[in-house]
């Protein structure tokens, strides 16, 4: 008994030993992220006018399970409402999607960026601008 257990996990060992090792050299290869991975988030705009199609409903503040959201609002003259203040905490946040999939007007996105390692907590916190300029380096 013993040795058959033995003989199945040295048959194992001794079939991998054979064959070529599947490694990513990091800093030289990137690994290709799946087409539906939740990384980083972006803020989107209009093509022509550059406005953050944010219309700030809140759906993505109340959804958000970590409440790592924080939007301050602005009604404009023409009634509308843009926020004046987006932040994400990605410290605290959860990658879950929800934000994303709530809004109505396609505002927040997730990109493919994965490396989001620091050693500070503060650069965690992504302002307005930040979160816009992740989207645009994201299409171009």
């Amino acid at each position: 008994m013993l040795f058959n257990d033995l003989r199945k996990g040295l048959t194992v060992t001794i079939k991998y030993l054979f064959t070529h090792a599947v490694t990513c050299q990091y800093p030289d290869e990137r690994l290709d992220v799946p087409e539906r991975g939740r990384w980083l988030h972006a803020l989107t705009t209009f093509d022509e006018t550059d406005a953050v199609r944010c219309i700030d409903c809140g759906l993505c503040e109340q959804v958000c399970p970590s409440k790592c959201i924080k939007i301050t609002p602005k009604e404009n003259e023409d009634h509308t409402k843009n926020p004046v203040e987006y932040e994400l905490d990605l410290g605290r946040c959860l990658f879950c999607g929800l934000c994303v999939e709530v809004c109505p007007e396609l505002a927040i996105e997730m990109t493919d960026k994965y490396e989001l390692a620091d050693y500070d907590r503060e650069k965690f916190v992504y302002t307005k601008e930040q979160l816009i300029n992740n989207g645009k380096t994201e299409e171009g």
